[in-house]
C-alpha cells in the first residue's frame, strides 16, 4: 500500500471477505506497507482503509497453492468533511449520546448512559477557536439496574446531592488530520476538576427530517477515577463491590445549528 507520493502505507487496515460478505482474515500493513493472508481457494473480496484516505477495494481469484497478487496498490487522500458554518450551536439530546463501560473489579463489563444533559458550542473561525460547554444531569446516571444506579448516586460515587452535575467547559480543538480531533477541555466531577481530552471523530453535515442542517461527532476518553478523588481503594478496605478505577466514555453527538 502506498501514500499518493508512492511511500509505503503502514497504517491501513485490510480486510479480506467472501462472495457473501463474510469477512475471512484482516489485520493491518507491516512497516513497509505489505500484508500478506492465507485463504483457500475461492473468489474474495478485499477492502483497505486508512485514516484520511479514499477506501479501496478490489477482488481476487485464489487458486490452489498459487500466491495472488495485487501488486503496487496507491490510496487516494480522501477529501475532508465540510466543517459547520461559524456560528451557534446546540446539542441534539434525542439523536445524542454520553455512554460509558467500566469493568466491574475485573470482571464483566457495566454499560451504562447518562440520560439528560444538554450542551453548546460555538464555532468560531478558525474552528480551532471554537468553544463548548455540556452539562449532564449527574443523577439521570442508568446502568439498567436500579440498586446499582442507587448506589451510583450515593455518596460513595458520584455523590449528586452535592455534586448534581459534571460539566465540561473547552476552548480548545486541534485537528490530527483528516477527520480526527482533538477536543480538549476542563471536565468537573465530584466538586474536582481536571483537564480531559476528547478522540474526536467528526463525521460531517447532514439534513434532519425536517430539512434542518446538522453536524455529527463522536468521541471517546478514558477517566480515572482517583483524579476525581472517587476512592476505588478505600470502598474495596469496606467490602464494596464496585466499578474499576478506569471508565472508557463514549459520545455521539449531533448538533443543530440555532436560528
Amino acid at each position: 500500500m502506498l501514500d499518493p507520493v508512492n511511500e509505503p502505507l503502514t497504517h491501513a487496515e485490510f480486510a479480506v471477505s467472501d462472495t457473501l460478505g463474510r469477512k475471512v482474515v484482516g489485520g493491518g500493513t507491516d512497516p513497509y506497507g505489505s500484508f500478506l493472508a492465507t485463504v483457500p481457494a475461492g473468489e474474495y473480496r478485499l477492502a483497505v482503509s486508512a485514516e484520511g484516505y479514499t477506501p479501496y477495494r478490489a477482488s481476487a481469484t485464489v487458486t490452489e497453492n498459487s500466491l495472488a497478487s495485487l501488486g503496487d496498490v496507491t490510496l487516494q487522500v480522501a477529501r475532508p468533511a465540510e466543517l459547520p458554518a461559524p456560528g451557534d450551536w446546540e446539542v441534539e439530546p434525542a439523536h445524542s449520546s454520553i455512554g460509558f463501560t467500566a469493568r466491574h473489579i475485573g470482571l464483566a463489563r457495566i454499560h451504562g448512559r447518562f440520560n439528560s444533559f444538554a450542551g453548546a458550542v460555538r464555532i468560531a473561525d478558525p474552528v480551532e477557536h471554537s468553544a463548548m460547554h455540556v452539562v449532564i444531569d449527574a443523577a439521570s446516571i442508568d446502568t439498567n439496574v436500579r440498586m446499582r444506579d442507587d448506589h451510583l448516586r450515593s455518596a460513595d460515587f458520584l455523590d449528586v446531592r452535592r455534586f448534581p452535575t459534571l460539566e465540561f467547559y473547552s476552548e480548545r480543538c486541534t485537528h490530527k488530520g483528516g477527520n480526527r480531533w482533538a477536543v480538549t477541555g476542563a471536565l468537573s466531577l465530584h466538586g474536582v476538576t481536571r483537564t480531559v481530552t476528547l478522540d474526536t471523530e467528526y463525521l460531517g453535515l447532514g439534513n434532519g427530517m425536517e430539512g434542518e442542517l446538522r453536524a455529527a461527532c463522536r468521541a471517546t476518553t478514558e477517566l480515572h477515577r482517583d483524579d476525581f478523588t472517587v476512592s476505588w481503594q478505600s470502598m474495596l478496605a469496606r467490602g464494596i463491590a464496585v466499578v474499576g478505577p478506569s471508565i472508557r466514555i463514549e459520545l455521539d453527538v449531533q448538533l443543530v445549528a440555532k436560528g
